[in-house]
């Protein structure tokens, strides 16, 4: 495929496309990156709760069971909720860099 013809589609058009369209500084993106992070964050913190419950239990500092698995399913069910929106995110990239231009 003979791509010589998009020589003249240069980044300079490309960001005053953008900036007559007002897609430049959107936040859209900024705020669905910024509450992924947050997320990830918080799945982290529910695993290291759940790790921490685990090891008190396991040197006999608590006897409760209930408070070790809630800690666990909770941690369970946000990672595998964080690794359903990473599996949504690929699958969206992967579309988006099938489409011909």
């Amino acid at each position: 495929m003979d791509i010589s013809a998009l020589s003249s589609v240069t980044s300079n058009y490309v960001k005053q496309y953008a900036k007559e369209n007002d897609l430049l500084g959107s936040e859209t993106f900024k705020s669905v990156f910024d509450s992924a992070m947050e997320q990830v964050g918080e799945t982290n913190n529910l695993q290291n709760k759940a790790e921490s419950e685990e090891i008190r239990f396991a040197l006999g500092e608590s006897e409760n069971t209930h408070d070790l698995l809630v800690a666990q399913t909770k941690a369970s069910v946000a990672l595998q909720y964080t690794v359903a929106v990473k599996d949504k995110v690929i699958e969206a990239y992967n579309q988006i860099m099938q489409m011909q231009i």
